[in-house]
């Protein structure tokens, strides 16, 4: 019995320590947080005067909290989801402000707000050119970073059109690729600055002998494909005199001869198949046997066409003849490797493709009359005389449109342009009008 009772005692002591230990560890927690509640608060407060002291510029102030408290400007950067206090005071152009918190903590210049901007980039789109100084001088890395969308410091200054800054930048900062980077959309600074119209920033950047002028963006447009040279003619100019050219032209030429290329190529492939077999296995056959004593004299495997028809047989050869060896000519040419860049040679093969079809079209016509019967020739002859006019007027029609494209081009590189005059001649007739108009109405007023 009294061993119970001790076992029993030895129990409830236990479980008095564990209740004890356990009261000890949740007034530990409370103490904890409060603690940390505490801390928020006064760091709230810091974070508070520490705002409220970088928009007024008031370095006072600044000094004032961090010898109070060394490691603010640290936790106000830890706890900060936007911009901190270098970020208010550089895009407010606080010198001495941002001066005392590099001195204290330069790896502010990295913190970025919601938008990916570091301070740099504020004071950059603000124009102060001071304050990026100081922030360059301590943190160079800065000036490299980029924004959410992918653009430079360099894209924030002409987007909002601080050309001081800009300035600044591209004499502080050597590197002959920092001034042609691209941003999201694979716009460079100088195609930014054409297509907000900026032309001191674009008479500056091309001074600048590290400005690519024939950068294309995402859309394979260079800086003078933007341009509207109606517009600005000056600019234009400024523009090709420092060598810009157009991608659009460039690249809808070399679409045009790679579509021209592959249609060739299926189409000189496809007639050289036709013509081969045509040649091989006439219309009518050939002869299966040698003709017996007495028969009309054929040979075994020679065409029926040359023995019962022999005048149609040579025009069917000639010309079956002349569509096979036209359209392995292109082929030839267009797998030779050589450079057919220019629109003259797809031309040419061009040209030379329309005779191979008229000549495949010629031997099917002669294929057709040799295999229809005497008593449906008359019918058939309507139906070819027909089919010949037909192709003759698209021919036709083909060959004035293309004749008058290449005279048109011709004239043009003469400075003549009929279409052009006519334009300009109907909106000369318009204002003369209008001018009538205000006569007859300042008459009626008198």
């Amino acid at each position: 019995m009294a061993i119970r009772r001790t076992q029993f005692e030895r129990l409830r002591q236990k479980t008095r320590e564990g209740e004890n230990q356990e009261r000890l560890r949740q007034e530990t927690r409370e103490e904890e947080m409060g603690e940390r509640l505490n801390d928020a608060a006064v760091m709230g407060d810091a974070e508070t005067h520490l705002r409220d002291a970088a928009v007024k510029g008031d370095a006072a102030t600044l000094k004032r909290l961090i010898r109070e408290d060394p490691l603010v400007l640290a936790k106000v950067s830890l706890n900060c989801q936007d911009k901190n206090p270098l970020h208010i005071a550089a895009s407010l152009g606080h010198e001495e402000f941002v001066q005392e918190i590099l001195e204290v903590n330069g790896e502010m210049c990295l913190a970025r707000d919601r938008l990916g901007r570091n301070p740099l980039h504020l004071a950059a789109i603000h124009g102060r050119v001071t304050v990026l100084q100081q922030l360059i001088r301590a943190k160079p890395l800065a000036a490299r970073e980029k924004v959410a969308g992918g653009g430079t410091v360099l894209h924030l200054c002409v987007k909002y059109n601080q050309l001081e800054a800009l300035k600044f930048l591209l004499q502080t900062i050597k590197d002959d690729e920092f001034v042609n980077l691209k941003d999201g959309d694979g716009m460079t600074v100088l195609h930014l600055a054409i297509c907000d119209e900026q032309n001191k920033t674009i008479k500056y950047l091309l001074d600048d002998k590290k400005v690519d002028v024939n950068a294309t963006n995402a859309n394979g447009n260079t800086a003078l494909d933007l341009l509207h040279e109606e517009a600005n003619s000056e600019i234009a100019k400024y523009l090709k005199d420092a060598g810009a050219e157009r991608a659009k032209k460039d690249i809808a030429g070399s679409d045009w001869l790679s579509r021209k290329r592959e249609t060739l190529m299926v189409v000189a492939s496809l007639i050289a198949t036709m013509a081969f077999q045509a040649g091989v296995s006439p219309a009518g056959g050939v002869w299966q046997d040698d003709s017996l004593p007495g028969a009309e004299p054929h040979t075994a495997g020679k065409a029926v066409m040359a023995y019962k028809h022999p005048r149609y047989y040579r025009n069917f050869i000639r010309t079956n003849t002349v569509a096979f060896v036209s359209s392995l000519s292109t082929i030839l040419f267009l797998i030779s490797g050589l450079p057919f860049r220019h629109r003259f040679f797809m031309w040419a093969l061009m040209v030379i493709m329309w005779l191979t079809i008229s000549a495949i079209a010629t031997a099917y016509g002669i294929s057709i009359a040799i295999v229809t019967p005497k008593d449906h020739r008359k019918q058939l002859s309507h139906v070819i005389e027909t089919a010949v006019t037909v192709w003759c007027g698209v021919m036709a029609l083909l060959l004035l449109g293309n004749t008058m494209r290449l005279a048109n081009r011709w004239l043009k590189r003469r400075g003549i342009d009929l279409f052009k005059k006519v334009r300009h001649r109907n909106r000369d007739v318009q204002p003369q009008t209008n001018h009538n108009q205000e006569n007859l109405q300042q008459i009626h007023c008198s």
